[in-house]
């Protein structure tokens, strides 16, 4: 195998370990806000007042625990990955906003920011060769 192939299957590898890593633990976070139903997901809708959003905060807090579980489920198997590691970094943006809403630390908010460029990384790289999104191909 040459260098360049050798190269390009660690950076698959590598995007599968972080895909594979991000994804689960994101679903620690989800999972149980899925769970949690119409009253959590209304409690987290009201997130969105940061950005402006001061409607459907149940439609919101409900979209925010989809992306936070389903979404990194999907990024997680490599399956319209682009797409469900979007949905994680809008969710983790307005997370940011609210903790910095409420006047709370950049520590507090770094959770959010971290997760955020995480997301970021994989929805701008895609989910490399060890996917379905790959097989779909």
């Amino acid at each position: 195998m040459s260098k360049a192939g050798t190269s390009a299957k660690h950076t698959d590898i590598g995007l599968l370990v972080l895909r594979i890593g991000l994804g689960a633990m994101m679903m620690t976070h989800g999972v149980p806000k899925i769970m949690g139903g119409q009253k959590l997901w209304a409690k987290l809708g009201t997130a969105t007042e940061h950005v402006g959003v001061e409607f459907a905060p149940l439609v919101f807090g409900f979209c925010a625990a989809l992306a936070e579980s389903l979404g990194a489920l999907l990024v997680a198997l490599g399956l319209w990955t682009r797409i469900a590691a979007t949905s994680v970094v809008v969710t983790m943006a307005v997370a940011t906003a609210s903790h910095l809403g409420k006047g709370q630390s950049l520590g507090k908010a770094s959770h959010a920011i971290e997760v955020g460029i995480a997301f970021l990384a994989i929805a701008i790289i895609g989910a490399g060769r060890y996917s379905i999104d790959a097989r779909r191909r």
